[in-house]
C-alpha cells in the first residue's frame, strides 16, 4: 500500500482526533481575527448567567421569605424579580443573534473561498480541470450544513456555559449541599455522552463518505444510461449500487447505534438530577436547607440546567459531530481520485500526428490515426495511416457525382480532419487530441465509446458547428470552420439525437432540406426507412402533423428520412436512432447506407458498428479506427462492450 493510500484508510478511520488536530490551527486563526466579536457576545451572554441565577433565587426566596413566612407582598415581589430576568431574556436573545452573524457569514465565506480554490487550482495551474467531483457537494450542501452547525453550536455552547454559571451559582447560595447531590449525575450523564463523540464523529464520517461514494455512482450512471443499456453492463451497474446502498445504510446503522447510546447519556444526565435530588429531600432537611431552598434547586434544574445541558448534549452529538467531519472534509487534505500512472518516458515521437483521443503517453500504440478508404469486398484493407493525403489512390472511381459535383473531385476525401485538438477552455483538459482521421466517399464509419468521451464533440466538429481549438476539418475537401450556414448545408446534414419535427404537412418536413424533391423522391424515401404506418395513420404526406402527438422514436423517423432526401453528400447521426427498436434501427442504417454518399453514425447501440464498413472507438486513453474484426483485435475497450453486448466474452477473431 502506499503512503497515500495508507494516509487515505487512517483518515477514513479516524476517531476524530485527527481531524481536530487537522483543525485546531484554522479554527485558533479564525476566532484570533474576531476577537472583537467574541467579546461582544460574552458581553451579552452574561446578562442570560444573571437571568439564570435570578430565576431560582427568586423563587427561594419568595418560599422562604415570603409565602412560609406570612409575607404575601414579599413573595409576590420575589416573583416578580424571576417573570422580569424571564422576560429580559428576549433582548438578550436578539443581541447574542446579532453578534452571531460576524461568526458564522465569514465562516461561509471561507470556506465557499477555499472550496472554489481547491477546485479551480488544477486547472489554473495546467492541469485537467473539472476532476474534483465532490466540489459541488462541498460547494452547496457542506457548507450549508457547516454554517448551520458552527451557529448552532457556538449559540448552544455560550448557552450551556453561561446557563450553568448562573445555576451553579445560585444552588451554592442557596445551600452548598445542593451541589453534593445535583452535581455527580450530571457530571456523569456528560462524561458518558463526552465518551461517545469520537466514535460518533466517525460514524458520521463514514456515513459522509457511503452518502458522497453512492450519490457519485448515481451521477455516474445516470450520465451512462444509453450505454448501459446498449452494452448490456445495466446488471453490474445495478449490483454496485446495490452494494453502494448497503454500506451506506450499515454506516447509517452504526450510527444509528451511537446515536441511541448518546439518547441514554442524555437520559443519564437529565433525569438522574432530578430523582437524585427527590431522594436526598429528607437528608438536605436534616442538614438545614429550607423548603424554599429546595424549590429553588428544582428550579435550578428544571429551568435552566437540565434544559441547556440536553441542548449542549443534542447539539454536540449531532451538529458538532458533523461540523468536525465536514469541516475535516472541505479543508482537510486532499483526497485525489485515482489515477493511471503515466510514463513521459515512454511517449513515443510523434512524427506523423498523434492520432490518439486524450491518449497517455504510455498507453499510445501508434503514432497516429486515420481510417483509410473502404476496402473492396474480400480485401482485408483499412491499415491505419499517419495521415492521409487529399487524393487517395483507387477510390471513389465509381462514385455518383453528389450534388453536380464535378467528377475530378470523386477520389477527394468525404471527411478529413488533421491534427484537431478540440478544449472547451484554455487550461481545460482537452476532448479530443491531435486527432487525423479520413473517411473515404461512400464509406459507412460507426464511432462507439462512452458517454462523454467526445463523439457528439466529433459530429459538431465534423459538421462545422463547432470550431476545433487546433487542426483543420475537412468536408468534400472544403475546410468547414467559418463557412457560411447555406454552404454547410449543402455539404452535410446533422441528425441530433432530439430530432427536430416542426408544425406543418409531414411533406414540408421531408423536403425542407431539399424543397423541390419529388412525389416519387418522398415515396422512395417513405418506403426505405419504413415511415408508412405514420404516413397513413396522419393521413397522407400533405396531413398536418401535430409534434405533441408524435412519439420520440416517430420524431427521428421523419428526420431520418429528412435527411434521406437531402441532398448533401455526408450524413452525420448523433445517436439518431436511440428511439427506434433495434428492427427500425437497422432498417433505418441500412437505408441510409445505401442511398449514395457518406454516413457516419455515433453508434447507440453496438449493432450499428457491426453493420459499419469501419468502426472507430473513442475511449478517453486511446483511438482506434478500423473493420470489426480489426477493432476486435486492437481495443480492449470494444472486445468488452461487443462481449457484454453478445452475453458473453468477445472472441477475437
Amino acid at each position: 500500500m502506499t503512503r497515500r493510500a495508507a494516509s487515505a484508510d487512517t483518515r477514513e478511520t479516524d476517531d476524530g482526533s485527527g481531524a481536530v488536530r487537522r483543525l485546531a490551527p484554522h479554527a485558533r486563526r479564525f476566532l484570533a481575527r474576531r476577537s472583537g466579536v467574541l467579546v461582544r457576545l460574552a458581553l451579552w451572554s452574561l446578562a442570560e448567567t444573571g437571568q439564570a441565577f435570578l430565576v431560582g433565587y427568586g423563587v427561594a426566596r419568595a418560599v422562604d421569605q415570603g409565602f412560609l413566612a406570612g409575607d404575601t407582598r414579599r413573595g409576590l415581589l420575589w416573583l416578580t424579580v424571576a417573570l422580569v430576568a424571564v422576560l429580559l431574556g428576549a433582548p438578550v436573545i436578539r443581541g447574542v443573534f446579532a453578534q452571531l452573524a460576524g461568526l458564522t457569514e465569514p465562516l461561509r465565506d471561507g470556506l465557499v473561498r477555499h472550496t472554489v480554490d481547491r477546485s479551480l487550482g488544477p486547472a489554473a495551474a495546467g492541469g485537467p480541470g473539472g476532476t474534483d467531483r465532490a466540489a459541488v457537494s462541498r460547494l452547496t450542501n457542506q457548507v450549508e450544513i457547516a454554517r448551520d452547525s458552527f451557529a448552532g453550536l457556538v449559540l448552544t455552547l455560550r448557552s450551556f456555559v453561561f446557563t450553568a454559571a448562573g445555576a451553579l451559582l445560585g444552588l451554592l447560595s442557596l445551600h452548598p449541599s445542593l451541589l453534593v447531590v445535583v452535581l455527580p449525575p450530571l457530571s456523569l450523564g456528560l462524561g458518558l455522552f463526552l465518551v461517545t463523540l469520537r466514535p460518533m464523529a466517525a460514524a458520521q464520517r463514514r456515513a459522509l463518505a457511503a452518502d458522497e461514494a453512492l450519490g457519485d455512482h448515481a451521477a455516474r450512471s445516470r450520465a451512462a444510461l444509453r450505454d448501459l443499456t446498449a452494452c448490456g453492463t445495466g446488471p453490474a451497474a445495478a449490483r454496485r449500487g446495490a452494494e453502494l446502498i448497503e454500506g451506506a445504510a450499515a454506516a447509517a446503522r452504526v450510527l444509528a447505534g451511537w446515536a441511541a447510546v448518546r439518547t441514554a447519556a442524555l437520559g443519564v444526565a437529565g433525569h438522574l438530577p432530578v430523582l437524585a435530588l427527590l431522594l436526598a429531600v429528607p437528608w438536605l432537611r436534616g442538614r438545614g436547607v429550607t423548603a424554599g431552598a429546595l424549590l429553588g434547586a428544582f428550579t435550578y434544574l428544571v429551568q435552566s440546567l437540565l434544559p441547556a445541558l440536553h441542548t449542549l448534549m443534542t447539539a454536540l452529538g449531532a451538529a458538532g459531530s458533523r461540523l468536525l467531519v465536514v469541516l475535516d472534509r472541505i479543508i482537510g487534505p486532499e483526497r485525489p481520485e485515482p489515477r493511471p500512472e503515466r510514463t513521459r518516458a515512454a511517449e513515443p515521437e510523434r512524427a506523423g500526428g498523434p492520432g490518439s483521443v486524450r491518449a497517455p503517453a504510455a498507453t499510445r500504440p501508434e503514432p497516429a490515426l486515420a481510417a483509410a478508404p473502404r476496402p473492396a469486398p474480400g480485401a482485408s484493407g483499412g491499415a491505419v495511416t499517419a495521415r492521409a493525403t487529399a487524393a487517395i489512390p483507387g477510390v471513389g472511381d465509381d462514385a455518383p457525382d453528389l450534388g453536380g459535383r464535378p467528377a475530378d473531385r470523386a477520389r477527394t476525401a468525404a471527411v478529413e480532419l488533421r491534427s484537431v485538438t478540440l478544449s472547451y477552455g484554455v487550461r481545460s483538459e482537452p476532448v479530443l487530441d491531435s486527432l487525423d482521421l479520413c473517411v473515404a466517399p461512400g464509406e459507412h464509419l460507426a464511432v462507439v465509446g462512452p458517454s462523454g468521451i467526445g463523439k457528439s464533440t466529433l459530429t459538431r466538429l465534423v459538421a462545422g458547428t463547432l470550431a476545433p481549438s487546433g487542426g483543420e476539418v475537412r468536408v468534400d475537401g472544403r475546410e468547414v470552420t467559418g463557412r457560411p450556414p447555406a454552404e454547410l448545408a449543402s455539404l452535410r446534414v446533422l441528425v441530433p439525437q432530439e430530432a427536430y419535427v416542426f408544425s406543418g404537412t409531414l411533406s414540408d418536413n421531408l423536403t425542407y432540406l431539399r424543397p423541390g424533391a419529388s412525389r416519387a423522391d418522398l415515396d422512395a424515401a417513405v418506403d426505405a426507412l419504413g415511415l408508412w404506418p405514420l404516413v397513413e395513420r396522419l393521413g397522407g404526406l400533405d396531413a398536418p402533423v401535430r409534434t405533441a402527438e408524435l412519439s420520440h422514436g416517430e420524431r427521428q423517423l421523419v428526420a431520418l428520412t429528412r435527411a434521406w432526401v437531402s441532398p448533401a453528400p455526408l450524413l452525420l447521426l448523433d445517436e439518431a436512432t436511440c428511439h427506434l427498436d433495434p428492427a427500425a434501427e437497422a432498417r433505418a442504417e441500412e437505408a441510409l447506407a445505401r442511398r449514395p454518399g457518406t454516413l457516419l453514425v455515433v453508434a447507440h447501440r453496438l449493432s450499428s458498428a457491426v453493420r459499419a464498413d469501419r468502426v472507430l472507438v473513442l475511449d478517453g486513453t486511446d483511438a482506434v479506427c478500423g473493420t470489426h474484426d480489426e477493432v476486435l483485435d486492437r481495443s480492449p475497450l470494444y472486445r468488452d462492450l461487443t462481449g457484454h453486448w453478445q452475453g458473453g466474452p468477445a472472441r477475437r477473431r
